[in-house]
């Protein structure tokens, strides 16, 4: 099979991504979830056990405290509530003043264990970014496992009757994943906000659910989707399919370029699809970092550029994509 050309996505860049000031602090609490969605580009599933350990775990509340330049905490998994150190890291970051974000998929409110968690994130005023890749059951259920999407519409409802969605310290917000392609069929996400709309109308009106913002995430041909387009003999077709819908215009709201990931292990890198590929984030003496030593640097200065591969035109096709929607409209 000849394999198709894609432009190195270095070569589409008119000088290499420079880091901004760095203002989020995304943190990667481990592998365990209590699902194994198609398109997790984490891999993460109920047999994972990696997860923080609770050096890395005071290493980062260190961080948290030592560099106000951090505004953001975005904790992220596997599902997060069910890694090692999520409530402490919570609990830190709002003692210092920091917004928290919860990557969440919902269901974890139902697995033995962990239906306080509402509740904590309420207290905290956690802000809520929760994955519901259709506002239809049978396209839910087919990418994240029968029944997800009933769980996931009774822990909405469960988060509206706390007042997220209406209540302003309280921010609910809906994260859309296009399905896996099943041929060269491909297509981008569609428009945000016109999404967000029918999301609206459809949750309110057959569930009585109201949620913040809706954003749309392409699926970056990393972990699982890698693996999935692979097996179908699409990955260098995707690939190609995003160049081709290149836009220089979200490059300068990419998320990239003022944050840092973090992964169970302290390792530092520039996002949290460099993380699951193993690019890390480096200084420009060309060694790996890790949160031990940007504390001993004292400074977040020293990431200079951010690291690049090909995968990054899912962030850059069309309107873009980053944990925060659409980048350009």
């Amino acid at each position: 099979m000849v394999k198709i050309a894609v432009t190195p996505f270095h070569k589409q860049l008119s000088s290499p991504l420079v880091k901004q000031k760095i203002q989020v602090l995304q943190v990667n609490l481990g592998k365990r979830c209590n699902l194994a969605c198609s398109h997790c580009h984490v891999e993460a599933g109920p047999k994972r056990t990696e997860e923080l350990s609770l050096a890395t775990c005071l290493e980062l509340i260190e961080f948290i405290y030592k560099f106000p330049e951090i505004k953001i905490v975005d904790l992220t998994g596997g599902a997060p509530e069910m890694n090692f150190g999520f409530k402490p890291l919570v609990e830190a970051a709002r003692l210092a003043g920091k917004q928290v974000i919860v990557r969440s998929n919902l269901t974890i409110f139902f697995v033995e264990g962990f239906a306080d968690i509402p509740e904590f994130l309420a207290k905290n005023q956690v802000r809520v970014v929760a994955s519901l890749p259709c506002y239809l059951a049978d396209n839910v259920d087919k990418m994240r496992g029968y029944g997800v999407f009933d769980q996931s519409i009774k822990a909405l409802q469960w988060l509206n009757k706390l007042g997220y969605g209406q209540d302003a310290n309280l921010i609910l917000d809906l994260v859309y994943n296009p399905q896996l392609p099943k041929d060269e069929n491909f297509s981008l996400t569609p428009d945000q906000k016109n999404l967000q709309l029918a999301y609206k109308n459809f949750l309110q009106e057959h569930f009585d659910i109201v949620f913040n913002n809706l954003f749309t995430i392409t699926n970056i041909p990393v972990g699982r989707t890698k693996l999935y387009l692979e097996r179908k003999h699409l990955y260098d077709r995707y690939l190609q399919f995003l160049e081709s819908h290149f836009n220089p215009d979200t490059i300068d709201n990419l998320m990239c370029r003022e944050e840092i990931s973090v992964d169970y292990l302290g390792n530092v890198y520039d996002c949290d699809f460099n993380q699951m590929m193993n690019l890390p984030a480096r200084p420009q003496n060309g060694q790996p970092l890790t949160i031990r030593k940007l504390l001993e640097a004292g400074s977040l200065d020293i990431i200079k550029e951010v690291q690049t591969a090909d995968y990054c035109y899912g962030c850059t096709a069309g309107c873009g994509s980053s944990c925060g929607g659409a980048l350009v409209e």
